[in-house]
Order: C-alpha cells, then structure tokens, then sequence
C-alpha cells in the first residue's frame, strides 16, 4: 500500500504473512536480560518526552498554528510493533538498538502519536516489544516476553505518575501491540480506581478490546464523552479476514467519523483528513467509515494512484486514515473535561 509510510509499523503483518521467521531457542543469550529494569529516569528510554525535542512534536504544516504554550492534559501513548527484522534470534526488542529507535520513532511516533498532540504533552517509553513473530505463535509459548514488555510499560507509567503527572488529567493512546498493553494498563491502573478520575479518554486502538472487558471505563457513545474509551481496526469495506470471523468474543468498535457504535454508515464528507505517505499533506475525505461486527469498514483511500491498492488489510491506517478527526475529538474532550472539573 504506497500511500502510506514503507516503514510504518504493523504493514509488516501483511507483507510478511506466509514468511517463516527465525525461531529462536531462548529469549537472549544474556539471561539478566530478562530480569533488569529499564531506567526511566533516562530520557533515551522515551520515545517521546516534553523535555527533548522527537517527532510526536511535529504537525502538518496547515495546523503547525494549534499549539498551546502550557498543554492542560497529558498524553501517554504505547506504540506498535516495530520489531519486524525475520532474521532476528530475539523476542523481545533491545531499547539500545539504534535503527530500530530511529524506525520507531520516525513512523509510529511521528505519524501516530503526533495526531495526539493537541491539547497534551506526550510521553511515550520505549519498551522491550514483543517480536511481530509473536502474533503468530501458541500464546503459551510467547506469554514471558508479552509479559516483559508490559512490565516495562507499566514501568514507564509508574515513573510517569510519580515523577511527571502532577495531577494533570491522562490521555492513554495506543495502536496494535501497544494497545495490548493499553488494555491491561487501563485495567490495572484505571478500572473502579481513584486514577478513573483523571482519565480524559483512553484511544485503544487497532487490537480488539472485548466487551465487557473493563467493569468501570464505559465506552463512548458520543464525541464529547469523557472518562471512557474507543477502539476499532479498520478493513477494506465487503472484507472479513480470517482470524476475525474466527473471534468468539464481541469486540467494541466506535467510528472515528461519528465517534458512536452505531453500524451507520458515515461518509467521506465527515473525514476532515488524513497524513499519508507526506506527513505535511492533509487528505481531506480520504475515506468513509461504517462498522461491521467486530471491525471498522472503509473505502479504498481516496487518493490518486487508488486503482493499484490491492490490500483489504487498512491497520497500518487505523490512525492516519482519521488523523485529524482524532486531533479534533482530542481537543473536544479535553475542554469537556475541564469545563466539568473546574473546581
């Protein structure tokens, strides 16, 4: 799919489908690898961070105009698997790994959390991400390094409260393996707990999130809900993959064009635009939106070259394709929320 970034994260899931990866006998021959702690106390352990200056700062040039010196909230955004290398003997990635870092950073950073970056300042840790091998391998067999990276994830956030949050209300963002984090995050730290309070909304997406699989964060059910969260995964319109209909759970899916779980369908008038392949360009009505069971529906992106897209598959766009109806439901939560806790 051209349109998009070659680098961008979770396009590898497609074109790596069908391809054996190394399999690898243990973790890493460094078995302290396992058990040391990330420090993040070190600003080279975040991706993005107020206090250095990294892509999630960037904006298209035609709403570079949308900052605010002193940003009300803050964004703690968990990014996807960018650990793809089919060569590579490890499962979990190495924090220290400079081209991963950069590949990291100058995709999902810069096309995904940026859209984030409205009204907050964004912190997002590098962690110890789980291989993308290990979304196709028996879930016995990869829980110890899907449990390491969420450590480091939650690590990261438990520095964060302490050291950085302030009592400033949280956004949580996330997409693919980083929502898989998310989920549990929201439930460890969030779900019937004090921290619900400050939870302006949680942006889970791109991995289903089962019903009913938070007991106090409700879904959404409008664009200017606080306090809850949305999720979807978004595939060519008439197209069902596999493993989908093989879910055996219902998953919550809110349309980022109406920001409801209503199946109705919503046009390409309401798309206000997304960042493709050029992040400086905004798309206006890119695509349509209308969700079908368990996933979103879009057309084929309305951009030129559009006959030669032959993917079904549009996670790689779960965020870009709404890139600016996100920053705009951002903006409008955030004010919701502050006008209700004034005191």
């Amino acid at each position: 799919m051209n349109s998009f970034k070659i680098s961008f994260p979770l396009l590898i899931v497609i074109l790596f489908h069908g391809i054996v990866f190394a399999q690898p006998k243990s973790n890493n021959s460094d078995e302290n690898y396992k058990t040391e702690r990330i420090d993040y106390r070190d600003l080279k352990n975040w991706a993005a961070h107020p206090d250095i200056q990294d892509p999630s700062d960037s904006l298209p040039k035609s709403i570079q105009n949308e900052y605010e010196l002193e940003p009300p909230v803050d964004v703690f955004f968990i990014h996807p698997t960018t650990f793809t290398d089919k060569n590579s003997l490890q499962w979990n990635a190495n924090i220290n790994d400079v081209n991963l870092n950069k590949k990291t950073d100058f995709s999902t950073i810069l096309y995904q959390a940026s859209a984030f970056n409205v009204e907050g300042k964004v912190y997002a840790p590098r962690y110890r991400q789980v291989h993308i091998r290990g979304f196709f391998t028996n879930t016995e067999i990869v829980k110890d390094y899907f449990e390491l990276a969420y450590n480091d994830v939650r690590d990261a956030f438990l520095y964060y409260l302490q050291h950085y949050n302030h009592d400033r209300p949280i956004i949580i963002a996330s997409h693919s393996q980083g929502s898989w984090h998310a989920k549990r995050l929201l439930k460890e730290f969030f779900d019937g707990k004090e921290l619900q309070k400050k939870l302006v909304c949680a942006y889970v997406i791109g991995f289903p999130v089962e019903l009913n699989w938070f007991q106090s964060i409700p879904v959404c059910k409008d664009s200017s809900e606080t306090g809850c969260f949305v999720s979807w995964r978004t595939f060519k319109a008439g197209y069902i993959p596999d493993f989908v209909m093989k879910e055996k759970n219902q998953s919550i899916v809110v349309n980022p064009l109406s920001w409801r779980t209503e199946n109705e369908y919503i046009g390409m008038d309401r798309n206000l635009g997304g960042v493709l392949y050029n992040f400086q360009k905004i798309t206006p009505h890119v695509v349509d939106a209308k969700i079908n069971g368990n996933i979103l529906w879009s057309c084929k992106p309305d951009i030129f070259g559009k006959i030669f897209i032959r993917n079904k598959n549009f996670h790689v766009g779960d965020i870009n394709l709404f890139y600016v109806n996100i920053r705009e439901n951002v903006k409008c939560r955030v004010i919701n929320y502050l006008m209700k806790n004034k005191n």
